[in-house]
């Protein structure tokens, strides 16, 4: 065999070596070097033990097969658990809905005591429940629904942030989606409701009849006192003008009485001689002494 044969035979050992070495060089730098996202933070540990923390951005090292890596979240994290039955001061059942904000603060804690999310999940159930219970279980009712709903949500957040800090989390909301009766309590409620609702109408309705017959009463008094004002008036009127009327006329016959006595003697003979009316009188009455003249007038025509 020639010495040529036997340098290509060689030749591929060679470039094999070089493949493994280039590959144990690429694995160890990317087993000493690595990057961390802006949203994450990181826990190194040795041998299972924490070492240190990292929170800033960009590319680190460690110690290759000895250093492990756990990652966290530094984003603003939301819970969401599940509808619970809560007793209120005033002895009535309310089935709460809630969520809450939340942040892993110190990872190294975090790490130590729950582990990963799933088990800081439970840790929040369990505190914001028990304080949700005790803070609403101190109102009555329509005071949780209507009145001091946002006052008692910063408290439990307060206070659910103070003793989620032992596990390296900050809760930054809580807060109600839902605050519901127990639906076996819904029928009775409503019937509460209504029955109230319909005693209110009625309150209502007679209170309503009550003022129009209030109403109705003022206005016919005020009526009657402007029919009594105006017929006061009108008397007054008529009163005046039949003075006018008579001073008129007493002034205008009162330059001649006989002629007065003449006409008002006509009124009477016409009101009172009608078609077939037959009186008896004597010749000399003052009653027909207005006709006597004519009468002794006709009888010497006659004769």
């Amino acid at each position: 065999m020639s010495a040529e044969g036997a340098e290509t035979r060689k030749l591929p050992k060679k470039t094999i070596a070089l493949f493994v070495l280039i590959l144990i060089i690429v694995f160890g730098v990317n087993s000493l070097l690595f990057t961390i996202r802006e949203d994450r933070q990181v826990v190194v540990t040795r041998f299972g033990k924490p070492v240190r923390v990292l929170r800033d951005a960009g590319l680190h090292y460690r110690l290759p097969f000895v250093e492990q890596l756990t990652f966290f979240d530094r984003r603003l994290l939301e819970y969401d658990s599940n509808p619970t039955e809560i007793i209120t001061q005033d002895k009535k059942s309310l089935v709460v809905d809630n969520f809450s904000r939340w942040r892993i603060v110190d990872p190294l804690q975090f790490l130590r005591t729950v582990r990963n999310e799933t088990g800081a999940q439970a840790r929040l159930d369990d505190i914001i429940y028990s304080e949700l219970r005790l803070e609403l279980g101190r109102k009555d009712l329509i005071d949780i629904v209507a009145k001091e709903r946002a006052q008692l949500m910063a408290k439990v957040t307060k206070e659910s942030d103070k003793k989620a800090r032992a596990y390296g989390i900050q809760i930054v909301d809580v807060r109600l989606k839902r605050a519901d009766l127990p639906a076996e309590n819904l029928k009775a409620i409503y019937g509460r409701m209504r029955a109230e609702r319909q005693r209110i109408a009625r309150q209502y309705r007679s209170e309503g009849k009550e003022q129009a017959e209030k109403i109705r009463a003022e206005t016919n008094r005020e009526r009657d006192v402007l029919l009594a004002e105006a017929y006061e008036k009108e008397q007054t009127i008529k009163g005046e003008g039949d003075a006018k009327s008579i001073d008129i006329n007493a002034k205008a016959f009162g330059q001649d009485e006989e002629f007065y006595a003449f006409l008002k003697s006509l009124e009477v003979y016409e009101g009172s001689l009608k078609d077939k009316t037959t009186l008896v009188l004597p010749a000399s009455s003052d009653f027909l002494r207005f006709l006597q003249g004519s009468v002794n007038k006709d009888a010497k025509k006659s004769e």
